[in-house]
């Protein structure tokens, strides 16, 4: 025979599992944060814009997008990683993110341990392009026009360690193309490098590149998603440029404070599959040179993210790849 307190423990203990659940489904009662760690019209930050309209209407709570720059994107991973595990503030977490770590040896939070992840959102790809005075029209021409002026030639990213930089590496050791890296304080400022003649090529983000493109500012000699992207179904993939063994593509997801209850993140995990689903969302961001990811769990985005830190801590060791 149990006595009242056993009894009450145990209808306590039944009663338990319920609990979360239900209170789950009250959730949100309160505006909710979104923290993007780049300025406002970063890629980044458009996405988090998009999703957050969505949101507002599907959960008539406000939802606030904050932009939190500074510091290669770690002041606004840091401010979520320190925020109160109650699913009321999330952020966008991106491929820079799993690059630090190797690059500064020390990041104010634990990339993988500071973190719940939800969800990836997006993959992006990048453009080769150059500018009208370096006369290569294909990938197989700059190869050869490096090869032929050693030393002349240069790439430009928006930083060391930023993906145009580690693309631009990458391309650089398979193609074995002596090609001089060009670092510049932002993506921005590396384009107009680009387009002042101070660098010789560039590894852009589409959606820097397509205006420009378009524009006739630049010359696109490839892009590097698998297949071509609608945005310039005119120009070849590296694969169709002969290049291959070259993977590479930038990733957005969004990711909440280690310790954010299970029940709300599998409630933002399946509201943001439900966003991204939408046609009128999948356009868009394929208008911005997005192609939405296919729909994932938080397992499978926490997967994601230790395989890319591994990856590039291995491949910034093995290049030498410093930050001044």
């Amino acid at each position: 025979m149990m006595n009242r307190r056993q009894m009450m423990g145990t209808l306590g203990a039944a009663a338990f599992p319920l609990a979360t659940p239900v209170w789950a489904e009250a959730y949100p009662v309160k505006p909710i944060r979104i923290v993007v760690p780049l300025p406002p019209g970063s890629p980044p930050d458009v996405l988090a814009r998009l999703v957050g309209e969505r949101l507002q209407a599907a959960w008539k709570q406000p939802v606030i997008v904050e932009n939190r720059p500074g510091a290669t994107g770690m002041i606004g991973l840091e401010a979520v990683a320190k925020s109160p595990p109650d699913g009321y503030t999330v952020g966008v977490m991106f491929l820079t993110h799993t690059v630090l770590p190797a690059l500064f040896g020390k990041v104010p939070y634990d990339t993988v341990g500071s973190f719940a992840p939800i969800a990836n959102l997006v993959w992006l790809y990048n453009v080769l392009v150059v500018p009208p005075a370096v006369p290569a029209r294909s990938v197989r021409e700059l190869i050869e026009l490096s090869r032929a002026q050693p030393g002349m030639l240069s790439y430009g990213s928006g930083g060391n360690g930023s993906p145009a930089h580690l693309i631009g590496e990458s391309f650089r050791q398979l193609t074995k193309t002596d090609l001089l890296h060009i670092p510049f304080k932002g993506p921005a400022e590396a384009v107009q490098g680009l387009l002042g003649g101070h660098v010789s090529a560039m590894f852009a983000t589409t959606s820097s590149a397509v205006p420009m493109v378009r524009g006739g500012k630049l010359r696109a000699l490839a892009v590097t998603s698998p297949t071509r992207l609608a945005a310039l179904p005119e120009v070849p993939t590296l694969i169709e440029s002969g290049i291959t063994g070259f993977e590479m593509k930038e990733w957005e997801g969004i990711v909440a404070p280690v310790g954010t209850p299970r029940a709300i993140i599998d409630k933002w995990s399946q509201e943001l599959a439900r966003i991204m689903a939408l046609p009128e969302i999948r356009e868009r961001v394929g208008e911005l040179g997005m192609t939405p990811a296919a729909p994932n769990s938080p397992a499978e985005f926490s997967t994601l993210v230790r395989g890319e830190l591994d990856h590039w801590t291995r491949f910034i060791k093995a290049s030498g790849i410093k930050t001044d």
